[in-house]
């Protein structure tokens, strides 16, 4: 069994019986997001917030530079840019943090799955997989990886799973364009996709962390 990734964890109430998964982008740590749960409007129910620390890796487009990375990334070409198999093993660490909190207590159903960046991506790729269903996925400045493989692997038990995304109209990293392609591949596939999309670059603004907020109290009431 693979050993959860050390986290930082914050609990809005002794007992959890709800969990988000937070995970940072490209050459961040768990503490990107930390600071955003205060920020939050949370439904009274309490709250684990889990935001686990990616592996080293070197990153080719960086010149092969090691930071905290969920997968390489070997090129700018959005086509041909995500890792596989970074991805997948990724996909396998996400999983380990999920049955890490059934253990604790909360069920599949009272478990969000939240990211940022490479972080969302990699959100995308383990929610829609998941065997179990799910309370929501998070998929802030992102785009779905491994796309072409979805409709084939995709869970029966989160085929309606409510998905958030969020977007910056002016993103330099992931452009948005990427972000709707991924928005209507999941609507054609029939999943329910809440789109977000904001003036701003690759970042998060205040109205989105409200939006966030609003939609953490629906899928976790």
């Amino acid at each position: 069994m693979t050993a959860p990734l050390e986290s930082i964890e914050i609990e809005t109430g002794p007992a959890p019986t709800a969990a988000v998964l937070w995970l940072h982008g490209l050459g961040a740590d768990g503490n990107d997001f930390v600071p955003v749960v205060e920020a939050l409007d949370l439904p009274e129910r309490p709250i684990r917030f889990v935001f686990p620390h990616a592996p080293m890796r070197p990153v080719t487009i960086n010149q092969g530079y090691v930071m905290r990375a969920w997968y390489d990334v070997l090129s700018m070409d959005f086509e041909r840019r995500a890792d596989e198999r970074g991805v997948r093993e990724s996909q396998g660490l996400v999983e380990a943090l999920i049955e890490r909190e059934t253990r604790r207590g909360v069920a599949a159903r009272g478990i969000v799955l939240a990211g940022f960046s490479q972080g969302g991506a990699i959100a995308l790729q383990t929610g829609l997989r998941h065997a179990a269903r799910l309370a929501g996925i998070m998929a802030l400045s992102c785009y779905l990886p491994l796309a072409g493989t979805l409709d084939a692997e995709r869970a029966p038990a989160n085929r309606d799973v409510p998905v958030f995304m969020a977007h910056g109209a002016h993103d330099p990293v992931v452009p948005v364009r990427l972000a709707r392609e991924s928005r209507d591949r999941l609507v054609r596939l029939g999943y329910d996709v809440a789109w977000h999309e904001y003036p701003m670059e690759h970042s998060v603004s205040p109205e989105e962390i409200a939006a966030i907020g609003a939609w953490l109290r629906r899928v976790l009431a």
